[in-house]
């Protein structure tokens, strides 16, 4: 079934489509006719053929889009899945038959996937472009640059770094100029009685100012009271006092 992307930078490989040696799933190799002409494409590839036929998919070795190719029937495994079928259904020779067409299947496998293999590659190669420095196989909308004639990790897009630049520069400025703005005008931190927010004492939830009970378990709240002023004078008064200490006078009980 389908192989695992490598996990390495993927570079081109040589693959000799009709040999023992060919690059094909593990536990695949055996033997076939005469090897046809090799094949020199990207080994950045996924496995996606099953019993009943082939598909590969190809990707840029760069951004990692691909291309999948058309699917390929593989004629012996779909016929003996459809004998196999019947075979289940009539039982005896059918089934006995199915059972053959499934070996005889397995034995032509290596064969048929190495020209199923080799239509893909031939179907999906003019999607990319071969990067002559690196050696990458690369897709030509993003990753390829045609004024150089190379893949933009050997040749980056100057005008597509300029933009990048100028918007990285932008973002600079903008937090240069809001350094440069006094964002607490409004705010009098002399005055401002910076805290944490208040909690119940018996279940921890945060408390509304000016909350009388708590939300979550209905607790009556203590609301501690500030400071007392003197209606005559203004003058702050001490805790407990009884006249004002500048004017005399009484404090209302």
């Amino acid at each position: 079934m389908g192989q695992a992307r490598p996990t390495t930078k993927a570079q081109s490989v040589t693959l000799d489509t009709g040999s023992a040696l060919s690059a094909r799933p593990p536990g695949k190799l055996c033997s076939g006719p005469a090897p046809m002409a090799s094949q020199t494409f990207t080994r950045n590839y996924n496995d996606h053929s099953n019993d009943t036929g082939f598909q590969f998919e190809f990707f840029c070795d760069k951004c990692g889009s691909g291309h999948r190719s058309e699917f390929q029937r593989n004629t012996l495994g779909f016929a003996a899945q459809l004998v196999k079928a019947a075979g289940s259904i009539l039982g005896g020779s059918v089934a006995s038959a199915g059972w053959g067409a499934d070996h005889l299947k397995d034995a032509f496998r290596g064969p048929a996937w190495d020209s199923a293999f080799k239509t893909a590659i031939e179907e999906c190669r003019p999607k990319f472009r071969q990067c002559t420095k690196c050696g990458k196989w690369v897709c030509p909308e993003v990753c390829w640059n045609s004024d150089r004639g190379l893949c933009e990790d050997c040749a980056p897009d100057l005008r597509e770094h300029a933009a990048a630049a100028q918007a990285q520069v932008a973002v600079e400025q903008a937090w240069q100029k809001a350094r440069e703005v006094d964002q607490m005008g409004s705010l009098d931190v002399q005055k401002a009685k910076l805290s944490a927010p208040a909690t119940c004492p018996k279940c921890q939830s945060s408390l509304s100012e000016g909350a009388r009970f708590c939300a979550g378990c209905g607790t009556p709240v203590t609301v501690a009271s500030g400071p007392k002023f003197c209606s005559g004078c203004g003058g702050q008064l001490q805790v407990g006092a009884r006249f004002c200490p500048q004017c005399g006078s009484g404090v209302p009980g």
